[in-house]
């Protein structure tokens, strides 16, 4: 008999799973729980999120609860009968009423190697710490965060260019197939889950719009993580006298032969450059207010910089 499975989820990344748990046999993805639609593009209209949008179309229902650990949510899920619940980024807390109604857990697909980077933006952390290796980790939640016993993990190399889009794009595929097979693992009874380690935890908060503004006074090849971290979302950005810039993935630049202080600008025919505590980087594409994303030099150019202009 196939495993009765709701499915928790959200954003982009966690169609992957999703799509895999519908389509692998001996699993019966019976409804999928998702957060309320949120207010999209200029005038605000209540959209779907993708997880939703994917249930929608193929007839699956839809949960989106503005209290999931409320009594009433906690029956309606009951009346589903759920055999397990896997989540890949639902994006809020599970109590323990919650966690009670699948006999066999909520079992969570994690874009990090557990203990480390538990938290809301495991990916980016990772980035931002210049980490080489990171991964997926498929654990049985707790009430704690991402404290709970693991199942399996797989492995995925950080390149050097990655955004965290790009990373997590990798992960979401390869942490469906981990899901798949931890679910299999649990209906036949041969995984059984391993404590985590008590030492080498991390946290990896979200990360603020404000947080992903760019300090010039920080070393080039600090800069240049943090700005692939926040790539795509929130997505970072400086002020450029009084305009705020958006900016896209940057490169150490080890050939100018002065150095340029912490958020000076030096325009040529080819480059934008912008100092900082250590080498200046070179501007990539750029996105000013209400335009699309541009290359820099062409921004520039228009832009016509006074010589004073100066990133903060």
């Amino acid at each position: 008999m196939p495993v009765r499975l709701v499915f928790a989820g959200t954003p982009e990344p966690a169609l992957p799973a999703l799509r895999r748990l519908i389509e692998a046999p001996g699993h019966d993805v019976v409804a999928v729980l998702t957060r309320p639609d949120a207010a999209s593009g200029r005038r605000g209209k209540p959209e779907p999120f993708p997880v939703a949008r994917e249930a929608l179309d193929r007839g699956i229902p839809v949960l989106r609860p503005s209290r999931p650990n409320s009594p009433e949510f906690v029956a309606e899920l009951a009346e589903f009968a759920p055999d397990c619940c896997p989540v890949v980024a639902y994006g809020a807390l599970l109590r323990d009423a919650l966690l009670a109604v699948p006999p066999r857990g909520w079992i969570n697909l994690h874009f990090s190697l557990l203990p480390a980077w538990r938290g809301a933006a495991p990916v980016q952390a990772a980035i931002v710490a210049g980490d080489t290796i990171t991964g997926a980790t498929t654990f049985r939640i707790e009430p704690s965060l991402d404290s709970g016993p693991v199942y399996g993990v797989v492995t995925e190399t950080i390149r050097p260019t990655d955004t965290a889009g790009d990373l997590l794009e990798r992960l979401a595929i390869s942490g469906a197939a981990l899901l798949s097979a931890t679910l299999d693992g649990i209906a036949d009874g041969t995984l059984t889950p391993r404590p985590q380690p008590a030492d080498a935890v991390s946290i990896a908060p979200k990360i603020t719009v404000e947080e992903a503004r760019v300090r010039w006074d920080l070393p080039a090849a600090v800069i240049e993580r943090r700005i692939r971290a926040v790539t795509p979302n929130p997505g970072a950005w400086t002020m450029i006298d009084d305009l705020r810039i958006k900016l896209g993935p940057v490169q150490i630049d080890t050939d100018t032969p002065e150095s340029l202080p912490p958020g000076a600008i030096q325009v040529d025919r080819k480059n934008v450059r912008i100092g900082t505590g250590s080498e200046p980087v070179r501007l990539g594409q750029i996105q000013p207010p209400g335009k699309k994303l541009m290359n820099a030099v062409d921004w520039a150019r228009g832009a016509r910089l006074d010589a004073a202009a100066r990133a903060s």
